[in-house]
């Protein structure tokens, strides 16, 4: 009899995490407290409560080829970079090709998660849900996935900003920012600079009298597209660039990107010059930021050192007044509340968890809570072989360390992102990409082997070792095998192009190109010669 698996939450990490325990012979029982898929990226227009929201004009920072599943690459008139909509319609086909949904109960809400009385034995869950009428009911499961989400429980630093209670105008977190209409031709402050900082501030720029957007310590802002229009993360995430970025010293690695990214722009002319060198945090991606403060639209603060009614106080000194509202995008909580508490360590609620998957004081590793870090690269991508190995995992097929070689592993990780991210919290979080997926392919045994590739295979090995690290290289070989890895590979540059060409151009004619080649050098040949012999003449004349 298969084994029995909870998989709570229906988004994008929830829907592979039911194809993969599919894969490996599981039972999966999806369990989504929505009407529907797509968790983070079904834009709707009033936040939910402990759910994920996201504002109308959201467009990922990752293109379609890095960020698509392992085996269902995006169709290729997708563009490069999609909006939540798109997003949303790639992965309600990808739940239909595989007919994911008959394993989803739609409107019913997990309530607790706890260690059946045998468990050391056993491995098991009760599991209790509310379904749509008010209904409870406990299940028994052998294993648990939790997909819920991270972007559910906003950072609302209001205690930070001194008089802040005597400020007249709106105050709302990114979470529940939607789009820009109520801030027409008003005054407003955005608070943080990530990504999401970024966007809202770009956007409110285009209809606001004025926008300031505010940092304690800056960011290094870097576009998505490069050398020759390419996909950033396409001509960046490459292995041979990892191994070229590895073998160099990180003081002179900094210095070169940063010279890089500031003959774009100077980030210091700009106030955007950060505290920190590049490779210490993650970049801001952002098409439109430099642009909008070279129009003079958007203004760069400092950190907001007071409030004074609608006057706005800043540390370097400078005030702004008739501020109309405040956006603060100061970031995310996690909290799983329907989780043993036993499972988390610290009063900030931190879960410790053996390579972000799997928390190393369980007895049976029989739950995996996937998604819960953050990394340069594409997300979607590297929860799949979260779940893959997970699923292999709960299934037997694959087996952890003992927990104090974990446990050593989870602190090594924190103490090597300190230094950038001086919350242990957030550190924990932080995954350096293309090592941290390897990692996570190894154990499930679908890393891809460069050297034998190179030699069996050179025109894959080639693309695999110089070229992007797109997500079908995890499907080249060992379980889960996909046939049409190898030609996923070999025409991603096309996918690539497709969605461009939406103009006819014809190619040059080689004729016409010859022809002018031989008449310039024919021209050439004819001066070069009446030079020859007027030269002579003036020499000659005196």
């Amino acid at each position: 009899m298969a084994k029995r698996v909870a998989v709570i939450g229906a988004g994008s990490s929830g829907l592979t995490s039911i194809k993969c325990c599919l894969d490996e012979g599981l039972e999966p029982v999806c369990f989504e407290s929505s009407d529907d898929i797509g968790g983070l990226w079904k834009f709707k227009e009033q936040p939910e409560a402990d759910r994920c929201s996201i504002y109308r004009s959201v467009i990922v920072n990752t293109s379609k080829e890095m960020m698509c599943y392992s085996d269902f690459p995006m169709p290729d008139h997708f563009p490069n970079y999609v909006n939540n909509s798109t997003l949303l319609q790639y992965i309600r086909l990808y739940a239909g090709h595989f007919n994911l949904l008959k394993h989803i109960h739609f409107q019913t809400t997990v309530r607790s998660v706890r260690q059946r009385p045998d468990f050391s034995n056993s491995g098991q869950w009760e599991v209790v849900t509310v379904d749509r009428d008010g209904r409870e009911e406990t299940h028994v499961f052998d294993g648990v996935l939790v997909c819920a989400g991270f972007y559910t429980q906003p950072i609302k630093p209001l205690s930070d900003f001194p008089g802040i209670d005597t400020f007249p105008g709106t105050i709302i977190h990114s979470w529940e920012y939607k789009d820009s209409d109520p801030y027409l031709g008003k005054r407003v402050v955005v608070i943080g600079i990530g990504n999401s900082g970024g966007d809202i501030a770009v956007e409110l720029s285009r209809v606001c009298e004025k926008t300031f957007l505010s940092t304690r310590k800056g960011a290094w802002v870097i576009g998505r597209v490069v050398d020759r229009g390419l996909p950033l993360d396409m001509m960046m995430m490459t292995r041979a660039r990892d191994l070229f970025y590895w073998l160099l010293p990180r003081a002179l690695l900094n210095l070169i990107l940063e010279r890089i990214l500031n003959q774009r722009f100077d980030h210091k002319l700009y106030g955007l010059q950060p505290v920190h060198r590049i490779l210490d945090q993650h970049v801001v991606i952002n098409d439109d930021l430099p642009g909008r403060i070279l129009l003079g639209d958007l203004a760069m603060k400092s950190n907001v050192q007071k409030f004074q009614g609608s006057t706005v106080f800043f540390d370097d000194g400078t005030v702004e007044e008739k501020i109309d509202a405040m956006i603060l995008c100061t970031g995310y909580d996690y909290k799983f509340p329907f989780l043993p508490t036993s499972l988390s360590s610290g009063s900030d609620g931190d879960l410790k968890l053996y390579r972000r998957i799997f928390p190393p004081s369980l007895e049976r590793p029989t739950l995996a809570i996937l998604g819960l870090f953050q990394t340069k690269g594409a997300i979607m991508p590297a929860v799949e072989l979260q779940a893959r190995w997970a699923s292999r995992v709960i299934a037997g097929l694959n087996h952890l360390p003992p927990a104090e070689k974990m446990n050593k592993s989870i602190e090594k990780d924190v103490q090597a992102n300190l230094k950038s991210y001086p919350s242990p919290k957030l550190a924990a979080l932080q995954v350096d990409h293309i090592p941290y997926i390897d990692s996570i392919a190894k154990e499930v045994g679908v890393r891809p082997n460069i050297a034998w590739l190179l030699l069996k295979d050179p025109a894959v090995g080639l693309r695999v070792f110089f070229g992007p690290c797109s997500p079908y290289q995890f499907r080249l070989n060992g379980p889960g095998h996909w046939s049409g890895a190898r030609q996923a590979i070999l025409t991603q540059w096309d996918r690539v192009a497709k969605p461009m060409k939406t103009r006819s151009i014809p190619e040059p004619s080689s004729f016409g190109l010859i022809s002018w080649l031989g008449l310039s050098g024919g021209a050439a040949l004819i001066f070069a010669l009446m030079a020859m012999q007027i030269i002579p003449l003036f020499l000659n004349s005196d």
